[in-house]
């Protein structure tokens, strides 16, 4: 979500290195089987494995979904007298890359050396061009690196407050805000606004933007960190360079597309319960890049006569 990263591994000749997201920006999974049930406290499930209660009403559903998200990663390509490391951007938004090259193995660079590129969107550039130090022999490095959507520095300047992210007329409680910090503990997410919406209720856009990424195929979800990327989202880019996040969607829930311009107010998905999450919800923050780092904002939302209200755990909130 909003960050990348590539893990620290070698490497060789024409290797594509793999890229690490906070939330996926790979291929969905390949068709499998999904079973849909209500576990004993009613809530609706989706899981990859049968339930071991012989009461539960189980349906059986066919996943083969496709891949929408842009495609983000930085590879060496090697020729006969240098190697380079090629940087791929297909999101609609500016991606800054920078990283660190270690352990070079018949390549004219320092170890440790450092790189660093913002890429326009939709674009390839090649990042490093590092020349051989011998006419024969297989060049290869160990690479670290992140890159961070949008462009760096950007202002976040909201023409009007949020609309709530959901139905107008609606109410529904806030479940964490700043400065509460029971999950929001980052520089990215400490003005996230949790929302409990319950699973299933439409989310509509809180302003109008471009959608530059979405993840809609997963399905699972537990109370730990290490299920971070398993949450179902939209990207939205805002015309300041910031970014809206609405994550913890419902599996296949999601209908808009990356490229699509959506407005203030409009149908995107569903709430739901997928990731690092202990129940149904909506996770709404808006980030900016300042400077290969990925940082939440404070965000207001609507209020009556269009006033400016600040969102607060445990306080009801009303889309107008």
């Amino acid at each position: 979500m909003f960050a990348i990263g590539g893990i620290a591994k070698r490497l060789n000749s024409a290797l594509v290195m793999g890229a690490l997201a906070l939330v996926t920006l790979g291929a969905a999974t390949a068709a499998d089987s999904l079973y849909k049930y209500r576990d004993a406290n009613g809530n609706l499930v989706y899981s990859d494995h049968k339930p071991e209660s012989a009461a539960a009403s189980v349906e059986s559903l066919s996943v083969s979904l496709e891949a929408r998200a842009p495609h983000i990663e930085i590879r060496a390509v090697e020729d006969a007298t240098k190697w380079i490391l090629l940087a791929t951007n297909e999101c609609l938004c500016t991606v800054e890359f920078g990283g660190k090259i270690f352990e070079p193995h018949n390549l004219k660079i320092a170890d440790g050396a450092t790189f660093h590129r913002i890429l326009a969107p939709k674009s390839q550039e090649p990042l490093v061009e590092i020349a051989h130090t011998a006419a024969d022999g297989a060049a290869s490095a160990r690479l670290t690196w992140r890159g961070i959507l949008g462009m760096p520095g950007a202002e976040h300047k909201p023409h009007v407050p949020y609309r709530a992210p959901f139905s107008v007329g609606a109410s529904y409680k806030v479940s964490q805000a700043f400065p509460m910090h029971f999950t929001h503990t980052t520089p990215a997410d400490q003005y996230a606004v949790d929302i409990a919406l319950p699973d299933g209720t439409p989310v509509d856009a809180a302003r109008e933007g471009t959608v530059i990424n979405i993840q809609h195929d997963k399905y699972l979800v537990a109370a730990t960190p290490a299920m971070m990327d398993q949450a179902n989202m939209v990207e939205i880019l805002h015309d300041d360079g910031t970014i809206a996040i609405y994550a913890h969607l419902h599996w296949d829930s999601v209908r808009v597309q990356p490229g699509q311009f959506v407005r203030r107010g409009e149908y995107i998905a569903n709430s739901g319960n997928t990731g690092f999450s202990t129940g149904a919800h909506l996770h709404f923050a808006v980030v900016r890049n300042s400077g290969l780092a990925a940082e939440s904002v404070p965000v207001q939302f609507a209020g009556p006569g269009g006033a400016a209200i600040s969102p607060q755990t445990d306080m009801m909130l009303t889309a107008y």
